[in-house]
């Protein structure tokens, strides 16, 4: 009897929507493409990369079209994730970079949240966002300059 019970209000709950139920919602909309067609190949960013070294080693953990992220460590610490993506596939990610007022080595950059740092490479976006507590916005900072923006900027699709 019990059970039966417990079926019973169980089956006439309402369930919690999935916090994923919206993106999926969002991504299901005719017209909406997660990476568009021409996305240049996250292969295509690895040359672009600061290189390792000096104690640091760069760890490649994504690859996929439009997209390309690394990890960088040291002493086997997770410090920082470095990435650069492809915003064509998102416009809403350059579109940000618009009214700031920040640059590094020339190109917008600007700060999100506590722990990102990004900057605007004509339709590519680099960030690093930190991992640990000690690697601060001056350290992300310096290590996007690492990154070869210059010929990133070049990069054809």
């Amino acid at each position: 009897m019990m059970l039966a019970i417990a079926l019973f209000i169980s089956g006439c709950t309402a369930k919690e929507p999935s916090r994923f139920a919206e993106a999926q919602k969002e991504s299901n909309q005719p017209g909406v493409v997660a990476v568009k067609k021409d996305a240049t190949q996250g292969s295509q960013f690895n040359k672009y990369f600061p290189k390792p070294g000096a104690g640091y080693e760069r760890v490649y953990t994504q690859e996929k079209k439009g997209f390309a992220e690394a990890k960088l460590k040291k002493d086997g610490k997770d410090l920082a994730m470095l990435s650069i993506s492809d915003t064509s596939s998102l416009p809403a990610a350059a579109a940000k970079y618009q009214n700031t007022t920040e640059k590094i080595n020339g190109f917008p950059a600007m700060t999100m949240g506590n722990t990102q740092t990004g900057v605007l490479v004509g339709k590519y976006q680099v960030k690093v966002l930190s991992r640990d507590p000690a690697f601060t916005k001056a350290d992300r900072e310096q290590w996007i300059s690492k990154f070869d923006l210059k010929g990133l900027s070049q990069l054809k699709s």
